[in-house]
């Protein structure tokens, strides 16, 4: 039988309104955090708010991974569009009128709560749209999309931002959720209905413990590769989301307009990246062991020694700037192709009837680490400020370690042969 195409109708639909709905998420999201470092001044302010938006992002992720089990994935992803785009609309109404600090705080926290319970959905729809053998190109282009929109948001966001204030940015974004929830309407995602508990409580109770269960008593390997990418994100992307604003935006000698813009590209670059990491994974799905996915780790670690370098050094701002660019492109590449590998590898050894809850606790455990990292690095960056060289080599030091601890767990990995089922395999 011939291997039906990818791109089908509702698969096609699903990436259109990711495109639209991340962009706006890429928009809001860049422009926010930024907005709030500018009138502060703080890095630790900034690193304790973006550790306190994390948070519900981390709780919602299992309970978002239940609901997309039980209910409708569609109609998920529709309320949860209109419903950012109502939040990113009181946002705007209220600035000026509530103290600031609180007023971002309470709105990150918002919708990084609606982003975990959102994702959840967008990852268990894939398996019901494509065959088993088109999941790691379906998630490449996924990623795709995500790279695609935070290529594009934050350079547009940066620029608009940086010569028009935050109100511009806000209006793009609400516009942005709007589309995407209307079109998401006309997307029909196979579902099946299953009898639920009697109440919310005890349907997460229920669904929690069955995760665990068949994470503890079929694949341990779930579990590992969790804590490995939870350590990563403790040690190595909190220091890229708290540092490279700090660093662009305060330590390289650029005035505050001309800086927030730079920042913009940076993310843009950094979204680059993650598109050639995601183009890279789906040409090469085939070819890509996951056995070796340790060796990416290795790739990241060193990646940050060139920044820590142009730091130290005497190097004009606009050439460690560019320094810092190249490193930032390289690392998501790399990334990308290990999160790309370690996703589709979870959702081949997972029954189908359990990728949502699985997946959602799996990122729950990947993601629990990044808060502490970034308030953190909030702190050393404000009291270390004249030694920032010093913080990125200790944390290539520690990424290079955890990547040596991975080896032997990562090298245990194997392909799953997509024809067998998963329930029925063992590592």
């Amino acid at each position: 039988m011939a291997n039906p195409r990818l791109f089908r109708r509702d698969f096609t639909m699903v990436v259109i309104g990711q495109i639209i709905s991340l962009f706006g998420n890429a928009v809001l999201r860049f422009a926010l955090p930024l907005y709030l470092l500018n009138q502060t001044q703080s890095p630790a302010l900034f690193g304790i708010v973006s550790a306190c938006s994390f948070i519900p992002m981390i709780l919602l992720s299992p309970v978002g991974g239940i609901i997309a089990d039980r209910i409708n994935k569609r109609n998920i992803m529709v309320i949860l569009d209109f419903a950012t785009a109502g939040l990113a609309l009181l946002f705007t109404l209220l600035l000026g009128k509530l103290d600031l600090v609180v007023l971002i705080v309470c709105t990150l926290i918002l919708l990084y709560g609606i982003q975990g319970a959102y994702q959840p959905s967008v990852q268990a729809s894939i398996p019901a749209l494509v065959t088993a053998q088109q999941l790691v190109p379906a998630n490449s282009v996924v990623t795709l999309v995500n790279s695609l929109a935070g290529l594009i948001g934050p350079v547009i966001g940066g620029a608009v931002y940086g010569f028009y204030g935050i109100t511009p940015v806000l209006w793009v974004s609400i516009f942005c959720f709007f589309a995407s929830a209307v079109m998401e309407i006309f997307i029909h995602i196979p579902f099946e209905k299953k009898p639920g508990a009697a109440s919310i409580a005890a349907l997460v109770r229920q669904d929690m413990a069955h995760s665990f269960r068949f994470i503890k008593n079929e694949k341990p390997i779930i579990a590992k590769i969790a804590l490995f990418i939870a350590a990563i994100n403790l040690v190595y992307s909190a220091l890229l989301i708290i540092g490279l604003p700090v660093i662009i935006t305060q330590k390289l000698g650029f005035e505050e307009q001309l800086g927030n813009q730079l920042y913009g590209v940076c993310q843009g670059v950094m979204a680059a990246g993650g598109l050639a990491g995601g183009i890279l994974s789906g040409a090469l799905s085939k070819r890509l062991d996951v056995s070796q996915s340790h060796i990416l780790l290795f790739g990241c670690s060193f990646l940050l020694l060139p920044v820590a370098l142009v730091l130290l050094l005497p190097v004009p701002g606009l050439a460690a700037y560019i320094v810092i660019l190249a490193c930032c492109f390289l690392a998501m590449a790399t990334s990308t192709i290990f999160s790309i590998q370690m996703m589709a590898y979870v959702q081949l050894i997972t029954p189908g009837e359990l990728i949502g809850k699985i997946m959602s606790l799996a990122l729950c455990v990947c993601m629990c680490a990044s808060p502490l990292g970034q308030a953190v690095y909030g702190w050393l960056f404000e009291a270390m400020s004249g030694q920032l060289s010093a913080i990125f080599l200790v944390a290539a030091i520690l990424s290079f370690l955890i990547a040596v601890l991975s080896r032997r767990s990562f090298a245990l990995l194997r392909k799953p042969d997509p024809a067998q089922p998963a329930c029925g395999e063992r590592l």
